[in-house]
């Protein structure tokens, strides 16, 4: 297979994962089902639910009214092997607002439940944090596949078999390495193919792509790989804002910082920019961080 052809297959999982089926409509809820991406871990990964309920809540409403928040919780791992039923609460219709509850089940039980905001499109006043400055172009750095040749067996198939692109800055922290220990990081993003022309698809894509590496930052402050022996990383909540927007399918930066890490809890934020500098979407996220024998 050409490099091209397992490029679109990537993206046409990803495609595959994010066409829910609507099995039931109520003028209060709606029920739709979903499959899951496989995964080395077992476990669902974070930011495919984060996208799949978006998606679902955008699909009760009239295509003009489009997400700007979101604030979500990880309540259980969810199970990769298993589909994925969701649930919309149809809480608000106002004229320039709308707001929907979402939970995605397992087995009966929530594994993540989400609040999200939506608007149409409304002029006011305009600000945005610039774009950070000195960053390299993407071309000039290597896809992570190709920097961390140690690398092997369902770890490696993960980096090469993902629908992203995704290229750091600095060092990859999928193994040790000799970085500064600083609480912050830009990485480079895109999917591997494209994708329709559907802005809602392309909100959904990306928070599919806002949960990864965003936790990197509270890791790379204390000198710890995602290899290092014993660790556990577990998102607790998520949280993110849509500015403006943009497509997934072209290079995004997005530039990433932790303010906090106590309790055995880290805070991570993130700005996602365009590569030409306009700010479209802002992060948040808290996770739950074990590290054996503290890194200093």
């Amino acid at each position: 297979m050409s490099a091209d052809d397992h490029a679109i297959q990537t993206v046409d999982r990803l495609l595959e994962v994010l066409d829910l089926d609507a099995t039931q409509a109520r003028t209060t809820e709606d029920i739709f089902t979903g499959s899951s991406h496989p995964m080395p871990s077992g476990r669902i990964y974070g930011g495919q639910v984060l996208a799949q309920t978006l998606l679902a809540a955008e699909r009760t409403l009239p295509e003009d009214r489009a997400v700007h928040s979101m604030h979500g919780y990880f309540l259980r791992p969810g199970d990769a092997s298993q589909g994925i039923t969701i649930a919309v609460d149809r809480i608000h219709d106002g004229r320039s607002f709308s707001t929907r509850r979402t939970q995605a089940y397992q087995n009966g039980v929530p594994i993540f439940s989400m609040i999200a905001s939506f608007q149409d499109a409304d002029p006011g006043v305009e600000h945005a944090e610039p774009m950070p400055e000195g960053v390299p172009d993407p071309e000039t750095l290597s896809p992570d596949e190709d920097r961390v040749p140690g690398l092997t067996g369902g770890a490696r198939r993960m980096l090469t078999d993902r629908a992203a692109d995704i290229r750091h800055v600095e060092s990859p922290l999928y193994l040790p390495n000799d970085d500064a220990r600083v609480p912050r990081q830009a990485v480079w993003m895109r999917l591997r193919a494209p994708l329709p022309d559907d802005q809602r698809l392309h909100r959904a894509a990306l928070a599919y792509l806002s949960d990864m590496t965003i936790q990197e930052s509270i890791l790379r402050a204390h000198g710890v790989s995602w290899a290092h022996q014993g660790l556990k990383v577990a998102s607790l909540d998520h949280a993110m804002w849509w500015h403006r927007p943009a497509r997934v399918d072209e290079w995004l930066l997005y530039a990433q910082e932790s303010p906090n890490a106590r309790g055995g809890r880290g805070l991570a934020t993130g700005r996602i920019y365009t590569r030409d500098g306009s700010l479209v979407a802002s992060v948040a996220q808290e996770i739950m961080i074990r590290v054996p024998s503290e890194a200093s």
